[in-house]
């Protein structure tokens, strides 16, 4: 008996799909169909994905060509697969022409002709139109995003806009968009989503405006300083039908996912304490070091060391305590907030002014996860236990800065494929704005640490 193996994500399942295991299966008696996890997908980049792995599992099995069927999970397994189910022939598109060579050290190589005019992309272009987006504020991070959104499909960046409406030409003439704004209104008129990238000050009225012109929003964070100011967000844009995400971009990153499941599964047992930090020697002359009001470390950080918090902990603490180390004009240097749950303590710690090692630590009662500097891009971490010599690493792949996650899941959101909802949730939002007003109010007060 001859075996035949196949490999894809089958998405939007189509004709082209349909011929392609046609072939496949003319080449053998016995085809295996291995298709990809969403996990997976999000490793090798492939950010648009809009089934779920069980609705493409069920397609392929419908076409009743795949005599088995199995799951993708990971690199390397194909020459794992070929190897135990004893393949004599591995087939694939010719738009991989290349690209598997490497397994005729295993079995045959087929590549095999696609079905001309007709793709996923293509179907996900006519299904869901190219959402038209547009940046507030042209400061250091707009320039990233740019870069970032070329990366996922179904976007197109295409406006600016900034109060100062020289600011705004220069920058899009630099990153040569479309179009530029100084008027708000004139700007939300001139596109579908927005992605919120101005000071901190700003979020709210920003985000507020554009989701009462049925915009949808993706809002740098902090999305806002007071819980009632969130929670009004988010009911506003319910009501309004659009999609507000707070962009901390590590909630959408695979790696931090992994390492939330890996830290979930159990294996280092009851989650009992968290430790999170981030810190960075900031130049005097910046936003964070001069703005008495909105700079500091903890507003700027404090999204990031609260995220693993609250994942893994729940958003409902019994107390919390701020320490910090301020600057003569106010701002925090360095701050440490202490939590305690009902079983388990954490701490965030963010620093400015101050340099700590800026590790994730997440102890259990059977070992501990550590995710070494920079953890919020996630690119490894390691499970250790009482044992020294036990220790099981884990190497995610992590694609550019990150931000192609977070915005992948921004237009997914609006293609109204909630999959990915779970990475950063509307109450884990909510909470951290509770923290937020929580740590302005001590600060206003001057109770914790200043000297």
């Amino acid at each position: 008996m001859k075996k035949v193996i196949t490999y894809g994500t089958y998405d939007l399942f189509h004709e082209g799909h349909y011929n392609l295991l046609k072939r496949a299966k003319a080449l053998g008696d016995y085809l295996i169909v291995g298709v990809t996890t969403e996990y997976y997908d999000l490793q090798r980049g492939k950010l648009n994905v809009m089934d779920s792995v069980l609705k493409r599992v069920e397609n392929v099995r419908k076409t009743g060509l795949a005599d088995e069927i199995i799951i993708e999970d990971h690199e390397g397994q194909k020459p794992e697969d070929i190897q135990k189910m004893g393949v004599d022939i591995f087939a694939i598109g010719s738009d991989w022409v290349g690209a598997f060579d490497y397994l005729k050290e295993f079995c045959q190589v087929v590549y095999l002709d696609r079905t001309p005019d007709i793709s996923s992309s293509k179907l996900r272009e006519n299904r869901y139109p190219i959402v038209q987006l547009g940046v507030v504020g042209s400061g250091r991070i707009a320039p990233r995003f740019l870069a970032e959104a070329k990366f996922v499909s179904g976007i197109n960046a295409r406006a600016v806009y900034n109060p100062k409406e020289e600011s705004a030409r220069d920058f899009g003439k630099a990153y040569e968009l479309e179009s530029y704004f100084g008027d708000f209104q004139e700007f939300l008129e001139n596109v579908d989503a927005i992605y919120i990238a101005s000071p901190h000050e700003t979020h709210y009225e920003y985000a507020k405006q554009a989701i009462e012109m049925g915009r949808h929003v993706l809002c740098e964070k902090p999305l806002t300083f007071t819980v009632k100011r969130a929670e009004y967000l988010y009911a506003l844009a319910e009501e309004k039908g659009v999609i507000l995400m707070e962009g901390i971009k590590t909630a959408y990153c695979p790696g931090f996912m992994q390492m939330m499941n890996t830290a979930r599964s159990g294996v280092i047992g009851e989650v009992r304490d968290i430790e999170a930090c981030f810190s960075r020697i900031t130049p005097p002359g910046l936003r964070e070091m001069k703005d008495q009001k909105y700079g500091g470390a903890f507003l700027e950080f404090g999204s990031y060391t609260l995220l693993p918090i609250f994942k893994l902990l729940g958003c409902n603490y019994e107390n919390v305590e701020f320490d910090g180390i301020y600057a003569e004009n106010g701002v925090d240097l360095y701050s440490k907030i202490h939590f305690q749950f009902k079983n388990a303590l954490a701490m965030s710690k963010t620093g400015i002014g101050v340099k700590s090692e800026g590790q994730l630590v997440i102890a259990g009662t059977k070992g501990y996860i550590l995710a070494e500097s920079p953890w919020w891009l996630t690119k490894s971490f390691e499970v250790r236990f009482e044992d020294p010599a036990r220790i099981e690493k884990y190497s995610p792949k992590f694609l550019g800065d990150g931000l192609r996650y977070e915005i992948a899941d921004f237009v997914s959101k609006i293609n109204g494929n909630e999959k990915m909802s779970h990475c950063l949730t509307r109450e884990e939002s909510v909470a951290m704005a509770g923290v937020v007003e929580r740590f302005m109010e001590e600060r206003k007060q001057g109770r914790r640490g200043k000297y």
